[in-house]
């Protein structure tokens, strides 16, 4: 689960990780108040679950009480368009008031999971205020890693490591330590995936500060923290992802034309291979995971034919706690109430596989049935071609 810049500065103050004032406007009359507040000057910010804003116009300068209103104006319910949004971008609902501060240096860093390792990760870099993707291709020299051991923590050293490659002395270099063992305990406790400030400023009162920051959430941990997941915003995720919460379905929207319904994350990475591979595009990801009822089936079903790109579905069940039979029920049961429009190609292997086909069989539908994976994969594509 991703959240808002506004709201990961709130999670920075409680660990004491120095962030710039900010409050978010709830009309342009409160966004002209607060910039009087912070002395007549603001930055007027456009929240929303992307990078690349300020190139994409959601990140502005305000240099007077007017101006901000006036920003805040155009910004609220606008559809900003970044690198990461893709080409139909994303509706603003809210709009962040931050109090400008002087910047000396923008630099870059981070706090992900690498699977490499197995381990969280440091990454720190001198070249902050850009996309970390492009200096990883033009300058990787200047991206430096950090290995941290679970067993131990960020050690002071590590963190003093880290100070020294962003080119820090004095008191920006003690201040940066403390700092990043403050983020590193923020990372740690709210079981975060990623914690990434980009930009690090050192300001010319040589404050080291987070202008901006980005922090995504372990979903698998979020039960140990309904403050964190009361920051959940249903308008930046996809209504299919929303709808498919409801009934513990692991749903991701893609943009290709063939529906996918499978068992397992590794399978459905498979299938979705598989039907590339034969020249077809997955229009989803969906796991329905091991012990799907008949009822998770069939919703999983009206989600897919839900999206109107889809022309073809692909069920690829290998049953173990998951029985075959239960899906087989599930398809029928959706073929009832919601009918299917769109050819279904089935395969399904393992716990009651043909107690599973049968009911495939004697439902009365068109339902193709798949020999293995491979046929299955020709025959999906093949219906859509």
């Amino acid at each position: 689960m991703n959240i808002h810049e506004y709201q990961a500065k709130e999670l920075l103050r409680q660990y004491k990780v120095a962030t710039p004032d900010g409050r978010v406007a709830v009309d342009a009359e409160n966004a002209r108040q607060i910039t009087k507040e912070f002395g007549g000057q603001s930055v007027v910010k456009a929240q929303i679950h992307a990078g690349g804003r300020g190139k994409g116009g959601g990140v502005k300068f305000a240099k007077n009480p007017d101006e901000a209103a006036e920003l805040f104006k155009k910004m609220l319910g606008m559809t900003l368009v970044t690198h990461q949004t893709g080409a139909e971008g994303r509706k603003v609902h809210t709009v962040f008031i931050s109090n400008p501060v002087d910047i000396e240096k923008e630099l870059y860093l981070a706090f992900l999971v690498d699977r490499g390792s197995s381990r969280i990760t440091l990454m720190a870099s001198t070249e902050g205020g850009v996309e970390i993707e492009e200096v990883a291709e033009k300058t990787p020299e200047k991206i430096v890693k950090v290995v941290i051991d679970p067993a131990i923590g960020l050690s002071g050293f590590q963190a003093r490591q880290a100070a020294f490659a962003l080119g820090l002395s004095g008191d920006a270099f003690k201040k940066a330590v403390t700092f990043l063992q403050n983020l590193y305990r923020l990372f740690v406790e709210k079981d975060c995936a990623m914690v990434e400030i980009n930009p690090l400023v050192i300001t010319k009162q040589g404050d080291v500060v987070a202008l901006d920051a980005k922090i995504g959430f372990d979903d698998n941990a979020l039960f140990r923290h309904p403050d964190v997941l009361a920051y959940r915003d249903l308008n930046e995720e996809a209504p299919e992802e929303v709808e498919a919460s409801k009934f513990n379905l692991n749903f991701i929207k893609l943009d290709g034309n063939i529906g996918c319904m499978v068992n397992g994350a590794g399978l459905a990475m498979g299938t979705m291979d598989i039907i590339k591979y034969h020249g077809g595009s997955p229009a989803n990801f969906l796991d329905v995971g091991g012990g799907a009822t008949e009822e998770a089936v069939k919703n999983a079903f009206r989600i897919i034919l839900g999206d109107k790109e889809v022309k073809a579905v692909l069920v690829n069940i290998f049953g173990g706690i998951m029985r075959c039979d239960i899906v087989a029920n599930g398809i029928v049961k959706a073929a009832k109430e919601i009918g299917i429009t769109v050819p279904v190609v089935v395969r399904l292997e393992g716990t009651n596989v043909e107690e599973g086909k049968k009911i495939l069989a004697e439902s009365g539908y068109n339902l193709i049935v798949g020999n293995d994976l491979k046929d299955a994969a020709e025959k999906v594509v093949a219906s859509v071609k």
